[in-house]
């Protein structure tokens, strides 16, 4: 079955129309510690630090006199600003407020805006209870729909992709579920069949679940974030189960399998992103060219952080 254009633009129709709540997801859980990192999300910028296990993420801005606080430190659980010293410890200070922060273990999501009516937090879907994760971050100069149209066309997969997919096919297409099976290749030419479902529980967020074969629960969510004009973070977090015996074995062990699964991730994404930002220019060619730091990590006069 070859893709079919008109059913991936309808399906993104519905999936615009899905309650979000204001949620955005920002990077993965682990990624956050006692460092303050700097995020661009929806135009604005951000930093975000932890602090007793808690995350806390608010204008990077400092109320005082501007300094960009991810240049500064935490000392005692308080970001200090590497300009004069001011404090703070997540709270409101002045005209300073920090945004609405969810950390769901994998993922840290935030809301900068007011909390919509009946989504206090963001909408998840089912996840194993144990299993090992990875967390793929990556920028594409596309905007968060072109992100969920490409993983709303699984028919491409085994044809660009043929390093992870041996063979794909669409078992059916309904208003809010696509099935798939597909033979994923596990080395040389091992391939390890499943039957899997792409489904979006809210408009920036598409789920990948399998259903049957190795792995029953396995998830991987794809995020897309808008970050600035023309630009977007996609956040892909996999995680994987299995009923196997040996892969219990695996479970003390999921730090150091981390970057394997980050790495697999990283190479599918090195195609599709070009499939995305190709859909974004062809449908604004000549528009003008939007907004691009020169360093994602940094906003525009951060010296390099202490």
């Amino acid at each position: 079955m070859q893709a079919r254009p008109l059913e991936i633009r309808k399906s993104l129709e519905r999936v615009r129309r899905l309650p979000s709540g204001g949620w955005y997801v920002v990077d993965a859980s682990y990624r956050i510690g006692e460092r303050p990192t700097f995020y661009w999300i929806d135009g604005k910028e951000y930093v975000a630090w932890r602090s007793g296990g808690t995350v806390h993420m608010g204008p990077n801005t400092c109320p005082h006199m501007g300094a960009p606080l991810s240049a500064g430190r935490v000392r005692d659980g308080k970001l200090v600003c590497p300009w004069h010293g001011l404090a703070l410890d997540g709270g409101r200070h002045g005209r300073w407020e920090p945004a609405t922060v969810h950390d769901d273990g994998v993922l840290v999501w935030i809301r900068p805006g007011p909390e919509e009516e009946g989504v206090p937090k963001p909408i998840l879907a089912p996840r194993p209870a144990n299993g090992l994760s990875g967390v793929l971050r990556m920028m594409a100069r596309c905007d968060p729909d072109d992100v969920i149209a490409n993983r709303l066309d699984p028919w491409h997969g085994a044809w660009f992709h043929p390093h992870s997919f041996a063979r794909l096919k669409v078992l059916s297409v309904t208003e809010e579920l696509l099935t798939v099976r597909v033979a994923f290749r596990v080395g040389g030419p091992m391939c390890v069949e499943v039957d899997c479902t792409f489904h979006c529980p809210e408009p920036r967020t598409i789920v990948m679940t399998i259903i049957d074969g190795e792995g029953v629960g396995s998830v991987v969510e794809t995020h897309a974030t808008s970050v600035v004009p023309g630009w977007s973070a996609v956040v892909e977090a996999t995680i994987a189960t299995s009923e196997r015996t040996p892969f219990r074995w695996l479970l003390p062990g999921a730090p150091l399998l981390r970057p394997v699964i980050e790495a697999r991730m990283k190479r599918l994404w090195a195609e599709d992103l070009a499939y995305a930002e190709r859909t974004r220019y062809l449908r604004g060619a000549g528009s003008p060219e939007p907004f691009v730091p020169t360093d994602w990590t940094r906003p525009p006069g951060n010296p390099t952080p202490r």
